[in-house]
C-alpha cells in the first residue's frame, strides 16, 4: 500500500469517527432548538445528563455493549463482501433461546455459558441460511437477512406472549432467570455489568482474526475482489457461509447478553432497533473493528441524552431516532461512493 492510499484510509476514517459525528451532533442542536420550548435546559440534560451521576453514566455505557457486538458481526459479514440487514431478529432469537436455555438449567455459571452458546449458534445458523443462498443460488443476502428477520420476531413475540409467558409480572415477559446465572454488576446501581470486558474482548479478538490469520485474510480478499479470490484458490462460497454465521452469532450473543446482564428475562420487543444501531455503529466506524467502541458510546450517549432531556424536557425521545437517521444516511452515503469507487476500479 503506498502513501497515497494510506492518506486516503487515514482521511476516510478520520472523517467517519471525527466528522460525521460532529455534523450529527450539529444538527442535534439544530434540531433542539426548533423543537423545544425550553432549549438550552433540554441542550444541558441532552448532553450533560447521561454524566450527572453513576445510574445515568453506568447504564449509558450498558446501552453501548450490545451495540459494540452487532457492530462486529456486520463488520465481519462486509469485510467478506456480504451485508447482514437480519440484526434485529437475530438479537431477539438469540436473546430467547439463551433464556429459555437458562430457564431449564440448574448449573449456575456453566448454565449461562451454555445458554450464551445456544443463543448464538441459533441466530448464527439463521444468517447462515442466508449466506447459503448467496454461495449457492447468487441470492442476495440483504433480502433474505431481512425477511428471515421479519419471520422470526412474530413467532418469538407469539411464544413470549404465549406459552412463555410469565403470568407473575405486569410486563409482557418470560420468567426471570435465576440469580447465579446474571453477569455481576460493576457499578451499582446502574445496570453496568461485566458483560462490557467481554464486549471489548470480541473487538480485540475481531481484530487479530480479520488481520492476524489465514480465514480472516480470506475474507478481506473476497471482499475486496471476490473472482480475484477465487481465482487464488480461496473457497469464497465456504467462506460467505462461514462470515454470515459469524455475523449472526455475534448478533445472538448480544441477545443473549442483553438478557443474563440487563433485562434478566426476553420482554416482548425489547431488542427492538438493536439490530439497527449495530449497522449504524459499524458505519460510523468505517467498518474498523478498532473504532468500534468509542462510536458505540457515542451513539449510547445519544440515546440516553434524548431520554434523560425527554424525562426532563418536553423534548421528544425521537429526536434521537432522526439523529441516528441523520448520521446513518451520511454513513451510508460514504460507504456507498466507496463501494461503487471500489467496484469501478476492479471492473475498470
Amino acid at each position: 500500500m503506498n502513501n497515497s492510499e494510506l492518506k486516503n484510509k487515514f482521511n476516510l476514517f478520520t472523517f467517519n469517527i471525527v466528522i460525521i459525528p460532529l455534523i450529527g451532533i450539529l444538527f442535534l442542536i439544530l434540531l433542539i432548538f426548533i423543537l423545544s420550548d425550553t432549549p438550552l435546559d433540554a441542550l444541558y440534560f441532552f448532553f450533560l445528563g447521561p454524566f450527572r451521576n453513576v445510574i445515568s453514566f453506568g447504564n449509558m455505557l450498558n446501552a453501548a455493549v450490545p451495540f459494540i457486538l452487532g457492530a462486529l458481526g456486520i463488520i465481519i459479514a462486509v469485510k467478506s463482501g456480504s451485508l447482514n440487514l437480519g440484526g434485529e431478529g437475530q438479537v431477539y432469537l438469540g436473546a430467547f433461546i439463551a433464556c429459555i436455555t437458562a430457564l431449564s438449567g440448574s448449573l449456575g455459571i456453566f448454565s449461562a455459558v451454555i445458554a450464551l452458546l445456544a443463543g448464538s449458534l441459533c441466530s448464527g445458523a439463521a444468517a447462515a441460511i442466508s449466506g447459503l443462498c448467496k454461495a449457492k443460488w447468487n441470492t442476495s443476502e440483504l433480502i433474505t437477512t431481512f425477511l428471515i428477520s421479519c419471520a422470526v420476531i412474530p413467532i418469538i413475540n407469539f411464544l413470549v406472549t404465549g406459552p412463555f409467558l410469565d403470568p407473575e409480572t405486569s410486563l409482557i415477559s418470560t420468567r426471570k432467570i435465576s440469580e447465579n446465572m446474571r453477569f455481576s454488576l460493576i457499578l451499582k446501581p446502574s445496570n453496568l455489568n461485566t458483560s462490557v470486558f467481554l464486549a471489548v474482548f470480541f473487538v480485540f479478538l475481531v481484530n487479530i482474526f480479520l488481520y492476524k490469520t489465514k480465514l480472516g485474510y480470506e475474507f478481506r480478499i473476497a471482499g475486496n475482489n471476490e473472482l480475484f479470490a477465487s481465482y487464488g484458490g480461496i473457497n469464497t462460497k465456504l467462506n460467505t457461509i462461514t462470515a454470515m454465521a459469524m455475523s449472526g452469532a455475534l448478533y445472538g450473543f448480544a441477545g443473549g447478553i442483553a438478557v443474563l446482564g440487563t433485562h434478566y428475562a426476553v420482554i416482548k420487543d425489547f431488542s427492538s432497533g438493536l439490530g439497527w444501531s449495530g449497522l449504524t455503529v459499524a458505519l460510523i466506524a468505517g467498518f474498523s473493528p478498532a473504532a468500534v467502541i468509542p462510536c458505540a458510546v457515542f451513539l449510547a450517549w445519544v440515546n440516553s441524552g434524548a431520554r434523560i432531556a425527554m424525562q426532563n424536557t418536553g423534548l421528544t425521545y425521537e429526536v434521537a431516532h432522526i439523529v441516528q437517521a441523520f448520521i446513518f444516511l451520511l454513513s451510508t452515503s460514504i460507504a456507498v461512493k466507496n463501494f461503487l469507487n471500489k467496484r469501478k476500479k476492479t471492473n475498470g
